[in-house]
């Protein structure tokens, strides 16, 4: 029995742990850079403006009052297998910088795949019992709101993809000739595509390619009152219980 079928959670054993720099090698694999990128007209420079002032006032905001919810996670995960707290993944970012991307660890230290290429499914054999509920309320997400703080990631914006994140088997750019073409701004911790139920494992062409329409379609919209409507359905959402798994 594997590291992926197995149901049982043993503890952490350090000695094990995967080491930094093999991971960066493996999220790195296949990387498919960009040519180039179209330039955002000048008339949106305000909008972003403000959309970056907003980011880094809610993002601290968040961050000060969230902070005894991640000493109480990062306890619970510690105390349920012993593991690493957070799970660091590369991933696109703005024009198509990578970018590491930080989360609550939800699965097994050993059975995490920095690489992207295994999406999680429902019913994951390797997601951890602490792991299930963040998943499931999607508070696995939180901590990136340190990627926001740090101008790498936006409340609002395409959702970040691991970079050799795959749909129906093919790499993304390969499927969708405009994929690069979200890399226009900034990845955000909730998007467009989201609230619309484009989320999740995309296993037919088709879903993939809506899912790119609707980041494509918010990156040629863009405007406040977007990201606004975008905040407010993801609140409204995650309310009536959330769409993670």
């Amino acid at each position: 029995m594997n590291a992926f079928t197995s149901k049982t959670n043993p503890r952490f054993d350090p000695s094990q742990r995967q080491d930094k720099t093999k991971t960066l090698v493996i999220a790195n694999s296949n990387i498919r850079q960009p040519d180039s990128f179209s330039l955002i007209e000048r008339k949106m420079a305000v909008r972003l403006g403000v959309k970056r002032l907003i980011d880094i006032v809610a993002s601290v905001s968040a961050l000060i009052v969230l902070a005894p919810l991640f000493l109480a996670i990062a306890l619970f995960i510690k105390l349920d297998d012993g593991g690493p707290v957070f799970f660091r993944q590369i991933r696109w970012g703005l024009n198509g910088r990578k970018i590491t991307v930080f989360k609550f660890r939800s699965m097994r230290a050993e059975a995490c795949d920095p690489s992207g290429i295994q999406q999680t499914v429902m019913g994951d054999s390797r997601v951890t019992g602490i792991g299930s509920v963040l998943r499931k309320t999607n508070i696995d997400e939180l901590p990136q709101l340190f990627n926001v703080l740090r101008g790498e990631m936006s409340l609002v914006g395409p959702r970040c993809h691991a970079i050799n994140m795959r749909a129906a088997g093919r790499l993304y750019e390969e499927l969708v000739p405009d994929y690069h073409y979200r890399h226009i701004m900034r990845p955000g911790i909730t998007g467009l595509a989201q609230t619309r139920g484009w989320r999740g494992p995309t296993a037919r062409p088709l879903a993939a390619r809506a899912r790119i329409a609707c980041d494509i379609y918010y990156v040629r919209n863009f405007s406040l009152l977007l990201d606004l409507k975008i905040l407010f359905k993801t609140v409204v959402i995650e309310l009536r219980g959330g769409t993670g798994f």
